[in-house]
């Protein structure tokens, strides 16, 4: 496994080498140790532009893989490929996720219950204070909260989930080594040691500002939902509701003031289809998050089953009757029934009525049993 990580390493270092061009080389080559070792020819016919070639070629050349490892592992940072068990499930159903994760922390089974809070840098006493009492509770509900670690609303959500006593994740605009903005590093700390801070950027990397819009990408495809609360019409945590909207996630904002600048891209998100939020319960509702603590402790207790995997695998958004699952899984009505109830206990499905079920958030659960 070292030796497989030390080249998912090595082409994250080489630039214009992004998620699409290193799934053709997967493709092409079969693992990242034969590409890395490949002669210019094959890269090109791998689609390797002259650009990327040569960084990759000149990467080669100088870079010591082993020392790159060492490294990161000094600095105590563990490193997620797709390859990873641990790779978060969400992120890794999105377009274009990032190949490799730099984690400070830890990620846990858990974080798959999560949704993002984010906003304006500029908040105003009232985003902060719908801040405090939206991240707050869901954190008291056992959910995890993802950010950006920004100043203003990010900081206030992160900040907010700590003292609820709550996970929460920080996705940066830079490497895990160097915090941005200076002033927060006290607050990343206890990130890390409550959550997670998570990067896509190497170690070394400074907070370039073509750096933020690609790691709202990550902050959406965490989450389950995206909450917008105080926001510009100009503001960055737009971008984060648009990468959410290609995604799939849920949309939610804060309504505000009509006389506020602050609120008016909420505002507007919410003339657009964005679900309005109110309370917490508006949130835990739409995602069916309201049994998360509950249902964090049926998985726990009850391990996976092959008939469950069978069933998830014939399930999605639109709903299936149990007469139907009977048919494709060749098992009588009363197993499927009695499997059924139990993974909704777990979260997993959801009934529609009329003993029709659909998965309990699209894209469905992926584990293994052993």
């Amino acid at each position: 496994m070292t030796t497989d990580l030390r080249y998912w390493l090595g082409f994250n270092l080489v630039t214009g080498i992004g998620p699409i061009r290193l799934r053709a080389l997967l493709d092409t080559f079969g693992d990242l140790g034969t590409a890395w070792h490949a002669s210019p020819a094959q890269l090109r016919e791998a689609g390797l532009d002259r650009r990327s070639l040569d960084n990759l070629l000149q990467a080669r050349a100088t870079l010591s893989l082993d020392r790159e490892l060492e490294k990161v592992q000094r600095a105590g940072v563990q490193l997620l490929t797709w390859d990873d068990e641990a790779y978060p499930r969400h992120l890794r159903n999105i377009y274009d996720p990032p190949p490799l994760l730099y984690v400070r922390g830890e990620l846990r089974p858990e974080d798959e219950w999560a949704v993002a809070l984010v906003g304006t840098r500029r908040a105003t006493v009232y985003g902060k204070e719908a801040t405090r009492q939206l991240a707050g509770g869901l954190a008291r509900s056992g959910i995890t909260i993802v950010s950006g670690l920004a100043r203003g609303i990010d900081a206030q959500a992160h900040r907010s989930a700590l003292d609820a006593g709550g996970r929460t994740i920080a996705v940066l605009g830079s490497s895990v080594d160097i915090i941005y903005p200076p002033e927060h590093r006290r607050l990343a700390e206890e990130i890390a040691q409550h959550g997670a801070l998570i990067s896509e950027y190497p170690l070394g990397t400074q907070p370039e500002a073509s750096n933020f819009p690609p790691r709202n990408r990550i902050i959406s495809g965490l989450s389950l939902g995206v909450v917008i609360v105080e926001a510009g019409v100009g503001s960055g945590a737009l971008i984060t509701a648009d990468f959410a909207v290609e995604q799939g996630r849920d949309v939610f904002a804060v309504p505000g003031s009509i006389f506020q600048r602050s609120s008016e891209g909420c505002n507007q998100l919410i003339r657009e289809g964005a679900i309005p939020v109110l309370s917490v319960s508006d949130i835990l509702e739409e995602l069916n998050l309201t049994m998360v603590e509950q249902q964090a402790e049926v998985r726990a207790a009850v391990p996976a089953t092959e008939m469950e995997a069978r069933l998830l695998s014939h399930l999605s958004s639109e709903p299936t009757h149990v007469d139907e699952l009977c048919r494709s899984v060749n098992l009588p009505v009363a197993q499927i029934s009695s499997t059924l109830a139990l993974m909704e206990l777990k979260g997993l499905v959801r009934q529609t009525g009329g003993m029709n079920y659909v998965l309990a958030r699209e894209g469905g659960v992926e584990y293994s049993v052993d």
